[in-house]
């Protein structure tokens, strides 16, 4: 289930961050699946491909927030562990990351990336595991 709402306010919330300089979009949010897009031009390294480390940023951004909307309101989602394998260069255009929840749990929640270029060609796999945790602004 995609809430449009949902999107909008992760669009929203990123205003000057990490997620913002990088230009990644959210087009779509649920606990089950988080798909985003960033461009190419910007997230280069000097040889004029997309920078891996930027896939890995756009892979932790998509599983982070699925694992943040399958903790819930009253909990956290903490990045664990992330892994990327790159398969192919990118000049141009955008990629687009899309997470698919492998297993949700009361503890923790893991999630496979895959990272497409315009064609839809693989550029990217990789696999996220967060911990979820009680929120710890609300912890006593």
């Amino acid at each position: 289930m995609n809430d449009p709402e949902l999107v909008a306010m992760f669009n929203q919330m990123n205003a000057g961050t990490l997620v913002d300089r990088m230009g990644i979009e959210f087009l779509e949010a649920s606990p089950q699946r988080v798909v985003a897009r960033m461009p190419v031009e910007g997230n280069t390294q000097p040889y004029g491909l997309l920078h891996g480390g930027a896939s890995v940023v756009l892979a932790e951004t998509v599983g982070s927030v699925g694992s943040a909307l399958a903790a819930g309101p009253e909990r956290a989602a903490v990045g664990l562990d992330i892994n990327a394998t790159h398969h192919r260069g990118v000049r141009s255009g955008f990629v687009t990351a899309t997470a698919t929840a492998i297993s949700i749990g009361r503890t923790l929640a893991s999630y496979d990336v895959v990272i497409t270029d315009d064609e839809g060609r693989r550029v990217c796999t990789s696999r996220i595991t967060c911990m979820l945790r009680d929120n710890p602004t609300k912890a006593k």
